[in-house]
């Protein structure tokens, strides 16, 4: 797994490094270009971490840049997507602005304050039981019985090539970066840096939660396999399965997978915010990475979000129940793996 681009087989289907480009285009007027913060310090000479800063993003995640490209580029008056929260809440934000009616499918586990948050931005809300496979299953047939058009997560051409720019800014930014730390959840964000880093010689490093590594076990499988729903402290990163578009992309150029446990994000989480960062636990999960690994090298750890309880309360009312919400029974209860 090199710098080498994609292998023919595949190329012609996915987005390229082209793709990456056009959507920092499309999208500029709509994001910010998020800092390089300085990290932990260490005092090994040469060592240097740097922190790509997501969480200052407009909605507050990295999500909003994917959403911006879907949005943008598809033209359309009505939406329908699967989200844990963030991804939601970025197609919220821009919905409003843009008069796009929004429809969001939430998983059972979903956090009720990233919810109302979205509800508060204008958006309908679904709740499903389950984990991320019913959600998406069933959002993916609300889209065909209204006629809306469907912008998954990560699973979408247009998505990764926006959550790609994450990987362009930085790299732009801190061109002598050795190795980039980047959360896995759904895979877009991981696959847009990989796609951004097509020639670049830097290593990318794909961080999972212990309890849901779907792209350590689907890489070591040599094909996509499921997990069953899971509970962890970085909710939005309970994917259960590779996307079809995510999984090709970073097969082909991830340089490894590593996956830390619920503790490990949490400590990282504490010290994110000694040093002044007010990351979610997910948007941690790259720092507990780097910081597991120790390696002494020039490194960027993507922190992608910062969906704290202190800045979703900004966004919706202590009151959380809506009638805007419908709730969607399955027979699939959700548990842990």
């Amino acid at each position: 797994m090199t710098a080498t681009g994609l292998r023919p087989a595949t190329a012609g289907t996915l987005p390229g490094p082209a793709d990456v480009v056009a959507a920092a285009a499309r999208i500029a007027p709509h994001v910010r270009r998020t800092p390089l913060l300085s990290g932990p310090v260490s005092a090994a000479p040469g060592t240097r971490l740097l922190l790509k800063a997501e969480h200052l993003q407009h909605g507050g995640s990295f999500k909003t840049r994917g959403a911006a490209n879907a949005l943008l580029a598809l033209g359309a008056e009505r939406v329908v997507t699967g989200s844990s929260g963030n991804h939601g809440i970025a197609l919220a934000l821009l919905a409003r602005s843009l008069g796009i009616r929004l429809t969001v499918v939430l998983a059972a586990g979903a956090d009720p304050a990233k919810a109302a948050a979205i509800r508060a931005l204008g958006a309908e809300t679904v709740r499903v039981g389950g984990g991320v496979a019913e959600r998406e299953e069933r959002a993916g047939a609300l889209a065909q019985e209204t006629g809306a058009t469907l912008v998954p997560s990560s699973d979408h051409r247009l998505v990764v090539s926006g959550q790609g720019t994450v990987g362009s800014e930085l790299l732009a930014d801190a061109p002598d970066t050795e190795t980039v730390y980047v959360p896995t959840g759904g895979g877009g964000l991981l696959a847009g840096v990989c796609l951004a880093a097509a020639v670049h010689p830097v290593r990318i490093v794909g961080v999972e939660p212990a309890r849901t590594p779907r792209y350590g076990r689907s890489l070591a499988a040599g094909h996509p396999v499921q997990l069953p729903p899971c509970t962890t402290v970085a909710d939005g990163l309970r994917g259960q399965r590779p996307g079809r578009v995510p999984y090709p992309i970073i097969r082909d150029r991830v340089d490894d997978l590593i996956a830390v446990g619920d503790d490990e994000i949490l400590a990282a989480a504490a010290l994110l915010r000694r040093l002044g960062v007010d990351a979610e636990p997910s948007g941690a999960v790259a720092l507990a990475g780097a910081l597991r690994v120790g390696r002494r090298e020039r490194a960027v750890a993507v922190v992608s979000g910062g969906n704290t309880p202190a800045r979703l309360h900004a966004l919706h009312r202590t009151d959380t129940t809506d009638p805007t919400e419908t709730t969607v029974a399955t027979t699939t209860e959700e548990h842990a793996p």
